[in-house]
């Protein structure tokens, strides 16, 4: 089958959802970062997974490759269509299809996105609580391996997806789990397709464990003379198992900038921001015992608060602290680095992280989940100057290899695409990478899901 004859078909089975709209195309070829745009040829909006998987059959029949489309808020390039092909948005796969009070668990499509979950399971006293910030699908979610500002107690998409419904490249449908909370049975096929980022298999239903929404709820912000001494506090509060449910890093450039934003008024300085989850007397004792922690490093101005919209504005800010220090420079774009060490190295990296950043030509601030040693620079980019790209890719580089090196990750939770591509040679064997391509080789044999992604040719 031709291209221009898969095309005709598509166009005859989904109608106006099959579309070759320069626009459109454009839109799914890019995330929210600085990558270059590369279109696809078309994009299908599926709502079953029977579409998804007569798509893939056509697609593998014709040779053409397939790209899932989520939400659109990859990072590092995952939605490029390096080789042409059609982009499948699964936007409108939004079902909530099954949720299970007593087992603590629901079945969703994979276009759900985590705040539609979380409306739909509130009034069931329940909650989903992997928070990327943005409003992600959840099939992107698995399919990065997505965590976020909760992770420190609630763990990554790693831990809380029970079960997956997956589109093979060969158009057929497999699930690879039970609802069972353990299984050794077999190899661990849910394992095998998060973090694989739509390169193995197309993602259309998530089944995920999920959580009672907590008796009571606090959060306090306190600020430290340096960086190093708010990391110190952090590392600590870790150490001891305090089980914090969100520890967060800002700088006081960040603090500076999401002030000016958002209309907050917190004292410009290297800053911790934490939320506690529990019963009232867990609550108060975990805020206690990080209060000594933060006094002992020199920090100041800890004082929990339960008050809800003032906790929200805080977080509000948290979330879109991406956007405050893009939009530091007009028509800017941003780029994310995403580093994760052992918590014991943490403060050294974020260390080289400042002294690499003292002659970057474009704005930027440091913030992370420091529970568990991911960190972020975040840069406002002139897309339209190489020099400032190459002086941006040599401070990613520096963190990288520095992360590396310390026995990290290049990516802790933004996952490869193209844009961590290179620094695997560093953090994998060879040996590894290549059960990798032996992996992608087996189970997609043509080449046809997301091409030219996550393993180095």
């Amino acid at each position: 089958m031709s291209k221009e004859a898969l095309f005709t078909a598509l166009s005859l089975e989904f109608g106006c959802r099959f579309s070759t709209s320069v626009a459109l195309r454009d839109q799914h070829g890019k995330g929210e970062t600085w990558h270059p745009t590369v279109a696809p040829d078309a994009v299908v909006h599926p709502e079953t997974t029977e579409e998804v998987a007569s798509i893939m059959r056509q697609c593998a029949a014709a040779g053409v490759p397939v790209i899932a489309f989520g939400a659109g808020t990859s990072l590092e390039a995952q939605l490029a269509a390096l080789k042409g092909g059609v982009s499948v948005d699964l936007s409108r796969m939004d079902r909530v299809l099954r949720v299970s009070p007593d087992d603590l668990d629901c079945t969703v499509q994979a276009g759900v996105t985590r705040e539609a979950l979380n409306i739909h399971l509130r009034d069931q006293g329940l909650f989903f609580p992997i928070d990327p910030g943005a409003n992600a699908s959840i099939g992107g979610m698995a399919a990065t391996r997505a965590s976020g500002t909760n992770a420190v107690r609630y763990g990554t998409m790693r831990e809380v997806v029970l079960s997956l419904k997956v589109v093979l490249p060969s158009g057929e449908i497999i699930t690879t789990a039970s609802r069972a909370r353990k299984s050794a049975a077999g190899y661990d096929l849910t394992r095998l397709f998060i973090g694989s980022e739509g390169t193995l298999g197309i993602i259309t239903e998530v089944t995920l464990r999920l959580f009672g929404i907590p008796q009571a709820v606090s959060a306090a912000v306190c600020s430290f003379a340096t960086v190093e001494d708010a990391v110190r506090a952090a590392t600590m509060v870790t150490q001891f198992g305090i089980p914090v449910a969100r520890m967060e890093l800002m700088d006081a450039g960040l603090i500076r900038m999401v002030n000016d934003r958002f209309g907050l008024s917190l004292p410009v300085a290297d800053t911790l921001a934490f939320e506690f989850h529990g019963s009232d007397a867990g609550v108060a004792e975990q805020s206690e015992q990080v209060a000594e922690i933060v006094a002992d490093c020199g920090g100041t101005g800890f004082e929990a608060a339960t008050n809800a919209e003032e906790r929200n504005r805080l977080w509000k800010a948290r979330h879109n602290a991406f956007y405050a220090v893009v939009g530091q420079r007009e028509g800017a774009k941003g780029w994310s680095s995403d580093v994760c060490v052992p918590v014991s190295e943490l403060s050294g990296a974020i260390r080289n992280a400042r002294e690499l950043l003292k002659d970057c030509p474009a704005p930027a601030a440091i913030l992370g989940h420091v529970g568990d040693g991911n960190f972020h620079v975040v840069f406002a980019l002139d897309a339209d100057n190489p020099k400032e790209i190459a002086a941006i890719k040599r401070v990613n580089a520096g963190m990288v290899e520095h992360a590396i090196s310390v026995g990290g990750t290049c990516t802790g939770e933004h996952g490869v695409g193209t844009g961590k591509m290179d620094y695997l040679r560093l953090e994998h064997d060879a040996g590894a990478l290549a059960v990798m391509r032996a992996l992608k080789a087996a189970i997609d044999p043509q080449d046809l899901l997301n091409p030219g992604k996550i393993i180095p040719a």
